[in-house]
């Protein structure tokens, strides 16, 4: 009787077409997707912040934090038209910053389960 037999009658990992179903592509895509949703709510909680502490706006990192969440919060600008700036400002990028992080977390919880 050989020591090394790779003949397995049935491997309950793979399927009739010879994918593995160990759910590792899932995963995968799964934690990209849950990822981005992450770092997406990151810019946005990090402009409110520095908005917040009234950082230079001259600063080069401050200026792409700023872009970039002016980018990604575009849709949602100006739902909220309060005269208090921090507090327009604090909703109109946590509003987004919020959806981002439902439906990230959401759409990978779901993948994961496929």
């Amino acid at each position: 009787m050989p020591l090394n037999d790779n003949y397995n009658a049935y491997d309950h990992n793979r399927d009739a077409h010879g994918r593995n179903r160990d759910g590792a592509g899932a995963n995968r895509a799964a934690l990209v997707i849950h990822t981005i949703a992450d770092i997406a709510a990151g810019f946005l909680g990090l402009w409110i912040l520095l908005y917040l502490l009234e950082a230079n706006r001259g600063n080069v990192f401050v200026g792409f934090v700023h872009g970039m969440a002016d980018w990604l919060a575009g849709w949602s600008q100006d739902i909220f038209t309060m005269d208090t700036e921090g507090l327009r400002v604090f909703l109109n990028y946590g509003l987004p910053a919020v959806i981002y992080l439902l439906l990230g977390h959401g759409i990978a919880a779901r993948i994961r389960r496929l």
